[in-house]
This record gives C-alpha cells, sequence and structure tokens, in this order.
C-alpha cells in the first residue's frame, strides 16, 4: 500500500485517486474524485464507496465552499511544480471557509515545499513516488523561525516585540 506523511506521521494511503479522465463506473473503497464527480455523487452515495473531492489548480472553491465543508478530506492537486495556487486554495479553505477536515496536497509535491503547504494549511502530503519520506518528515520542521502571518501563526514576527 502506498504511504503518505499525515498529521507528522508516515501512515498508509487509504485513498484511490481516480483521474479526471476515468470512464466507466468507480471502484470500490476511499475514493479521491474530481470535484465535478463528487459534487454530482456526494448526496447518493454508493455502498463500499466513501468519496472525497480532489480540486485542480484551475477551479475555484468559492462557489462550492459551503458544499466542502462537508467533506471528510479534500486533496489539492499541483499539476507542476510551478503551479502555486493550491496554496491559495488551501489558505481559503481554512481562513475564510473554516474547513477543519484532512487538507492534502497531491500530484506535483517536492519535498522542498512541505514546510510552505504546511504553513498554507495542509496536514497531508502524498509525495511522488521514489521520495524518502523520513527526510520529507523532518523537513516539516526545516525553519523554526517565521517572518509572515500564516495558517500555522497567524501573528508576523514584528508584533511579537
Amino acid at each position: 500500500m502506498p504511504r503518505l506523511i499525515k498529521g507528522n506521521v508516515i501512515v498508509d494511503n487509504e485513498w484511490q485517486l481516480i483521474p479526471a479522465d476515468l470512464s466507466g463506473d468507480l471502484p470500490q473503497g476511499k475514493l479521491l474524485v474530481p470535484l465535478a464527480k463528487w459534487l454530482e455523487l456526494k448526496d447518493a452515495p454508493v455502498e463500499g464507496q466513501t468519496l472525497a473531492p480532489w480540486i485542480d489548480s484551475e477551479e475555484e472553491v468559492e462557489p462550492v465552499a459551503a458544499e466542502l465543508l462537508s467533506a471528510p478530506l479534500i486533496a489539492v492537486h499541483f499539476p507542476t511544480f510551478m503551479d502555486g495556487r493550491g496554496f491559495s486554495t488551501a489558505r481559503l479553505l481554512r481562513e475564510r471557509f473554516g474547513y477543519q477536515g484532512e487538507l492534502r496536497a497531491v500530484g506535483y509535491v517536492i519535498q522542498d515545499q512541505l514546510f510552505f503547504l504546511k504553513r498554507c494549511g495542509f496536514d497531508a502530503f502524498d509525495l511522488r513516488e521514489g521520495t524518502d519520506l523520513e527526510a520529507a518528515l523532518a523537513s516539516l520542521n526545516d525553519f523554526t523561525v517565521t517572518y509572515q502571518a500564516a495558517t500555522d501563526n497567524p501573528e508576523p514576527l514584528f508584533r511579537k516585540r
């Protein structure tokens, strides 16, 4: 079973990411489905399936934020290293809309980003295959002092004087 970092520990990944271009019926189990598919199916659960949405970088959460609050998990997809829109999506979900569930970074997620992803509100990280998860876990604590305010610490350093 694949593994990921969740809540500062390495755990088995029980969720299967379903691609946007999947045709046919969904398999059984815990499934991360594209946002549009989740909105379509969330009120008509199928026995043996637990669904949660994954949001692509170009999708806006504002129009569906109230519905997303009921999701047990929200995954935010990073299609490339250079696409930082997922950071903003996480902050919106946590700060503006008050999402309290698991917020997972998926896709092109690399170790160098983990500290900053955590500051934006992510608490689970599905890293690329071949990543040393122990080293990645340690990188969540790469820095001990931060200047800017963020989801994990809303008070900026200059206000602590």
